[in-house]
């Protein structure tokens, strides 16, 4: 487990992403991928309040609604650290005062707990001051409905202000980022959000670390057909001259250790500066397993150069 810096949390090294449930992953398939998870030492899941409201015949909450389901019939909260989202469900757009406090009750509702461990920002509202927003996770952590607070996508100046706020004024204090990056997304983090994490000690939990499946190695190229086609067509995006590097060094680790693809990319990222732990998603509970050896992978300081390198 690792500490998430100024906290009492501690998680898993591998963080589960969750906004497939209730959308390519049923009840069923959720819970098992859960199950696994749980049963290899996972303790962290991430999901939102608009999990999964682009899916046909969706209203958001889907995803929290299984995890609540989970949750309640294996008798397993106090063991399991959950981090949810407020700004991006339609119900609940923006970070107004009144707006977060109205989504973490239906948040708290759905997951079928008495707290969120950790409440993430999910997208900002400009107009909104820091303050406001601030202001009512506090009041949520004060009511013990909230435990801790971190930023999604926000700016780094609208970060930078928060904390400036939260020091001023004795507000609820950001404790962690969960911002785009991976092998092959990585100018915008290392350029923008990186030097806050390093001067302000927040925990970092990337999104998207597998680059929506290219860094597995399923999208060399090809065309994307049939079910899921969208995703393979944004992956296959990926495959220009440094995606075809990146793959190349990942290939060639990968079979040194004897790992899957996909846990390569999830141990570079675990052992970058100030990352607690990558978020990924399991499509099937069969790739669960795969994930999970990222934990255990230590890379060389000459393979994650090699890596390093061949995504610059």
């Amino acid at each position: 487990m690792a500490n998430i810096p100024g906290t009492e949390l501690d998680v898993h090294p591998l963080n589960l992403g969750t906004n497939i449930f209730g959308y390519t992953a049923d009840k069923a398939a959720s819970f098992e991928i859960m199950d696994r998870y749980a049963e290899a030492g996972g303790n962290f899941i991430d999901t939102a309040d608009s999990y999964s409201v682009w899916a046909p015949g969706n209203v958001g909450g889907e995803s929290e609604t299984i995890i609540g389901q989970w949750l309640t019939e294996r008798g397993n909260r106090d063991e399991i650290v959950i981090a949810t989202k407020v700004g991006a469900l339609p119900e609940f757009k923006g970070l107004s005062a009144r707006t977060v406090k109205a989504a973490a009750e239906a948040s708290l509702k759905r997951l079928r707990t008495d707290r969120i461990d950790l409440y993430w920002a999910h997208f900002d509202e400009p107009e909104i001051p820091v303050e406001e927003t601030l202001g009512a996770f506090t009041d949520l952590i004060r009511e013990g409905k909230v435990r801790y607070i971190g930023a999604s996508n926000l700016s780094g100046e609208r970060i930078t202000q928060s904390l400036a706020a939260s020091e001023r004024d004795g507000l609820a204090r950001y404790v962690a980022l969960q911002p785009l990056y991976s092998l092959v997304d990585r100018e915008g983090y290392e350029s923008e959000y990186a030097p806050i994490a390093a001067k302000e000690n927040l925990a970092v939990f990337p999104h998207s670390a597998l680059a929506k499946g290219f860094l597995t190695g399923k999208y060399r190229g090809r065309e994307g057909d049939g079910e899921g086609s969208h995703r393979k067509e944004r992956a296959s995006s990926y495959y220009d001259e440094r995606g075809k590097r990146v793959l190349a060094a990942l290939d060639s680790i990968a079979a040194a250790h004897n790992v899957p693809l996909a846990s390569v990319p999830l141990a570079w990222l675990r052992q970058q500066p100030n990352v607690v732990a990558p978020i990924a998603g399991a499509r099937k509970p069969e790739q669960v397993p795969e994930l999970m050896q990222s934990v255990t992978l230590e890379l060389s300081p000459d393979e994650l150069g090699k890596l390093t390198d061949a995504s610059s």
